[in-house]
């Protein structure tokens, strides 16, 4: 497998972007709704699944872009093509607060296992499909199903994180304890369990759920500080109630009558 070499540069520090200079004929792909921006030389065009050569002929692209589907992804991604004679640009944005990872997979054996929506954009060649769980408590508590997102090959690819990101080099045997939701991806061997909090009033009323993930070293792993669904959470519980405008608008007291109601929750 020869992924394309690509050149990047990321911009932002919360709302970043990344940059991807393009060589004549060189292919990025990225997943739908990434787009930013282009040079006038790139042609875009949409394509079944990661237009790796992995898999050929019209059932195996069928049954790669099916994969996606299991990952909650588009059976489409698209497909951006330098077709001037000089290097062009095209980017790429994070769609929530964070951070951008950029991975290159040579220096991971060849594989990174992340989170299903992680998963921004690569040089052509590189391939993205599923990773099945073989453990049972994994797939059935560990928030991301039996099913997380596996990217395969030997060039660049790059996964946006929610919050401030933490990475994490694990000594083999070394045991690392992380909710489940935070978790953004790991190298491939690292050990991936969920273990059970335990204890009645920590199961009752400890409010940080009843499980969380184990990662067994040795190998790298990625942690984000603020997952989307903790932050959709947030904005849904701050929402104004029955259809109306927040009552603290115009008033006198504004935030402090929330705060003395009990209606402010962070």
């Amino acid at each position: 497998m020869q992924a394309h070499e690509i050149d990047y540069h990321i911009y932002g520090e919360e709302m970043q972007y990344v940059e991807i200079e393009l060589d004549p004929q060189e292919i990025v792909i990225a997943e739908t709704g990434s787009f930013m921006m282009m040079d006038n030389n790139i042609q875009m065009e949409t394509i079944f699944g990661d237009g790796s050569e992995q898999q050929s002929g019209l059932f195996g692209k069928l049954l790669n872009a099916g994969k996606r589907v299991l990952t909650g992804e588009s059976l489409f991604m698209t497909a951006f093509i330098n077709q001037n004679n000089t290097k062009s640009k095209v980017s790429f944005a994070a769609p929530y607060p964070g951070k951008i990872i950029p991975i290159d997979l040579t220096q991971f054996g060849g594989k990174f296992i992340c989170q299903k929506d992680s998963f921004l954009c690569a040089a052509k060649g590189v391939s993205i499909g599923i990773e099945f769980s073989k453990k049972l408590g994994r797939g059935l508590f560990g928030g991301e199903g039996f099913i997380m997102q596996k990217i395969e090959g030997d060039g660049m690819a790059f996964v946006h994180t929610g919050g401030t990101l933490a990475k994490k080099e694990l000594a083999a045997g070394e045991i690392l304890k992380v909710d489940t939701g935070c978790i953004v991806g790991f190298t491939k061997d690292v050990d991936y369990d969920i273990e059970f909090i335990g204890g009645i009033k920590n199961s009752i009323f400890g409010g940080e759920g009843l499980f969380y993930a184990t990662l067994r070293g040795p190998g790298t792993v990625y942690v984000q500080s603020l997952p989307f669904s903790r932050l959709a959470d947030r904005i849904i519980a701050s929402a104004p109630k029955s259809g109306g405008s927040n009552r603290d608008e115009g008033s006198l007291l504004g935030g402090l009558g929330s705060l003395l109601d009990g209606e402010r929750r962070f």
